[in-house]
């Protein structure tokens, strides 16, 4: 077995094929020579999914990124990484190849990247297989703040309840977050300023998401978190941060005197339950809170 392992190590390490595992932090733990040569990595270091990415962009290597506003594109990219099982897609870097990527991820976060050069296909088939890539991410993307949209969301909490099982023992929560007096924001300031709430909303809770959870608006000022493999307490704890980070939110340069909060929902995945059944709960405790004063999280256990 020993014999077995030593020359696996040997082959990834000498593969052409683009091998990386990422922790449930999102940070390297392991890269073969082939994936650190792409990527500008040292063998010693470990950074973190964004760090590789913002650090590549402002040196001109690693993956074309087409963007005007890298850090929307982050935000954007971070709402959709590793929250399913398994997931496909092609990616060029700035040496002129193509790769298709797979991301594998386990249960707890942990999530094994492999890359295969196709830059030899032919380029008709490239872009009719590119534009669906962008169709697949333009139907899961709120096109306003970026993040994912409805479908992704309750696509996610699906699959949270699927990966339950049959088991006896199942953990998990579901959070639906809205922005407090949002119609009296648009009414005063206009419009434009309510979306560059929104936006800034998004910006601000994306960072804090753990991987394997998603985020996403669901839909006007209403946005949802998916936690699976985690306790109420944890949840709690989560969302309790996310409404201390919007109190201090002061988004408008011309108004440095704004402000504005939002109210949460938590509610706790049962054994049997149906993604209408926890969204119900969610939405109870998320109108109980608005009941209660608003700024503050309530629960439905």
């Amino acid at each position: 077995m020993t014999q077995i392992s030593e020359r696996l190590a040997e082959l990834q390490e000498e593969s052409a094929v683009l091998i990386g595992l990422y922790d449930q932090d999102d940070r390297l733990q392991y890269a073969n020579a082939a994936f650190r040569s792409i990527f500008a990595i040292e063998p010693d270091e470990t950074p973190t999914w964004a760090e590789l990415m913002r650090r590549n962009t402002k040196a001109g290597r690693g993956t074309i990124i087409r963007t005007a506003d890298f850090e929307a594109w982050l935000i954007s990219a971070q709402s959709r990484r590793g929250k399913l099982p398994f997931r496909a897609f092609e990616t060029d870097v700035v040496d002129g190849r193509w790769f298709w990527m797979t991301e594998t991820v386990q249960r707890d976060g942990w999530m094994l990247c492999i890359a295969s050069d196709i830059t030899h296909m032919k380029t008709s088939q490239r872009d009719l297989r590119q534009d669906r890539d962008f169709a697949l991410k333009a139907s899961q993307t709120d096109e306003l703040t970026g993040i994912s949209n409805r479908r992704f969301m309750m696509a996610a909490v699906e699959n949270m309840i699927l990966r339950q099982g049959s088991a006896m023992s199942i953990s998990g929560c579901m959070c639906i977050i809205d922005l407090d007096f949002f119609k009296r924001i648009n009414d005063s300031f206009g419009h434009q300023v309510g979306d560059l709430v929104l936006i800034d909303f998004a910006r601000r809770v994306q960072p804090m998401v753990r991987r394997r959870d998603s985020f996403g608006r669901i839909g006007g000022e209403e946005f949802m978190l998916v936690l699976p493999d985690t306790t109420l307490e944890q949840g709690e704890k989560i969302v309790d941060r996310v409404l201390d980070r919007v109190r201090v939110a002061r988004p408008l340069l011309a108004s440095p005197a704004f402000s504005y909060t939002c109210s949460a929902g938590l509610a706790e995945l049962r054994i049997g339950d149906t993604v209408q059944q926890i969204y119900a709960r969610a939405d109870e405790a998320l109108y109980v809170a608005k009941q209660s004063g608003r700024d503050r999280l309530k629960i439905v256990a």
